[in-house]
């Protein structure tokens, strides 16, 4: 996020958190965002859905994993993941985006914790850039199984914005899935605009 965006700490059974708050003063909705695993919330893409957003107007909020917010690089198991992004929409949802509509989402590993957890927060749709289908095959390995049903039980409306060269692979679209797929590989950071473009589309059709 930008200078001058507030940030405030939100404890969570896994450590604290920390939100970073771009509220608009009437919202038509509010889109959370998470980060990937070993990146942070100024990724191109998540600055990109981030303005794509706000000129429709909602409200984003992007969320630092308590990993993250400790200065660790590597992500915990799914399950603390969840808990933790759990507790922060509950918070949220009692705070800043209380009566709104919310959507949630992330880049990559982000992405999958917004799958997962749709149902228990309450979202109203799932935001997924550069979802990491499936770990790129090594030498001498079987292949890894895909996460496509991580997608599938999100239990509501899904856009997937995907690299066309992601190593991760496409997903599919479904009959609740959207998949725009832009130029660039799993960083997303060849065509912001074709990203911000699908973004604001399917935000103003979902709220």
């Amino acid at each position: 996020m930008g200078s001058g965006v507030p940030t405030r700490d939100v404890d969570t059974p896994h450590g604290r958190a920390v939100v970073h708050l771009d509220l608009l003063p009437e919202p038509a909705g509010a889109l959370v965002l998470g980060h990937g695993a070993g990146g942070g919330v100024t990724a191109p893409d998540l600055v990109a859905a981030t303005r794509a957003a706000r000129d429709e107007g909602f409200s984003v909020v992007l969320v630092e994993q308590p990993y993250r917010v400790a200065g660790r690089r590597s992500p915990p198991r799914a399950a603390l993941l969840d808990v933790a992004w759990t507790a922060v929409m509950a918070d949220l949802a009692s705070g800043e985006l209380r009566g709104l509509r919310v959507v949630t989402g992330g880049r990559s590993s982000g992405a999958r914790v917004a799958c997962r957890t749709a149902a228990a927060t309450g979202a109203a749709g799932v935001l997924c850039l550069a979802f990491p289908l499936q770990p790129p095959r090594r030498a001498g390995t079987t292949p890894a199984p895909s996460r496509e049903d991580e997608l599938d039980r999100a239990g509501v409306d899904v856009l997937v914005v995907q690299g066309d060269r992601d190593p991760f692979g496409m997903p599919s679209p479904g009959p609740h899935r959207r998949v725009v797929p832009i130029a660039g590989d799993h960083r997303l950071r060849s065509d912001p605009g074709a990203l911000a473009t699908a973004v604001g589309d399917w935000l103003r059709a979902v709220v």
